[in-house]
Parts: C-alpha cells; structure tokens; sequence
C-alpha cells in the first residue's frame, strides 16, 4: 500500500493514520547513524535537519524492511527531548503518522483520551508542516504529522 492509500479494510467512520517513524533520542545523531547502520542495516538515509523551532537536529533512516527511523539530537538542554537523553528514559521517544488534517486528527485523539504535549509546531522536516505529540493512555507518545502525501527523500548510498 502506498502512502494517502486507503486501506481496502477501512470502514465508514474510519480515520486514517498513516505510520512514518519511530523516534530514537541519541546523545549524537552521527553515532545514532553508525550503530543503526552496523545493527540493523540502515543503509539510507535522509540529509540532516537542523529544526531550531523543534529544539533537535535529526536524520531518518530506512532499514531493508522499509521501517524508517528518525534520529533526534537535542540541541541543547531547553529542548523537549533533553529530558529524555539526560534521565535515559523514553529514548525510544514517539511512534509517527502522516495525517490530511491536523485538527481533525487532534480531536480524534482527544476523544480517545490522548492528551497534547504542546500546540502544534512547523516541522523543517515536513517542508514547515505542522507537526504535535500527544501521550496516549498507554502512556506512549504520538506524533501527528499534518503531511499525508509525504515521503523521505534518501541520499545515494556511499
């Protein structure tokens, strides 16, 4: 199924999230970037983005089962994910999906019982889309990605 696809299981009423990432926090994106590549074989990956907005300079990687992760490096210690590298919890940060309306979205998981961690933010990422994470219940976190038609754009392997 290609991305903006509708699942053929998708019924009357469903909302359509579609998964993009997981993301790891990581002392250095560079490190982050030779571990997964020796661990798992991420073998292609995104330029970096440095995102001041956002507190974090990151990088997406593809391993060869297509699961893409985002490498994100906190920029200093008032970033949001800072917390999580300096108590070593909630390194792996936030579970991603591509959404076509952010506050469509945002209801719906409102109504599950999701709670916003902040107001959405514009993502270097994304082109400037706007990005929010919510924690769930299940106290993990989501990311909600108002870019339905986006796709990584790798660098040629070396």
């Amino acid at each position: 199924m290609e991305k903006g696809d509708v699942p053929a299981n998708a019924g009357p009423g469903t909302f359509l999230m579609q998964f993009d990432h997981m993301g790891l926090v990581v002392k250095s994106v560079a490190k982050g970037r030779r571990v997964l590549s020796e661990m798992l074989g991420v073998r292609d990956w995104t330029e970096e983005f440095h995102d001041p907005v956002n507190g974090v300079l990151l990088q997406f990687g593809r391993d060869p089962a297509g699961v893409v992760y985002e490498l994100l490096e906190p920029l200093d210690e008032t970033s949001p994910v800072y917390p999580a590298l300096s108590g070593g919890k909630a390194i792996l940060n936030h579970v991603a999906y591509l959404v076509s309306d952010l506050g469509e979205a945002r209801e719906h998981m409102r109504r599950s019982g999701c709670a916003p961690t902040s107001e959405p933010k514009p993502a270097v990422a994304y082109d400037g889309h706007n990005i929010q994470f919510f924690v769930t219940p299940l106290r993990f976190v989501i990311e909600l990605i108002e870019a339905p038609n986006h796709q990584h754009t790798y660098l040629p392997s070396a």
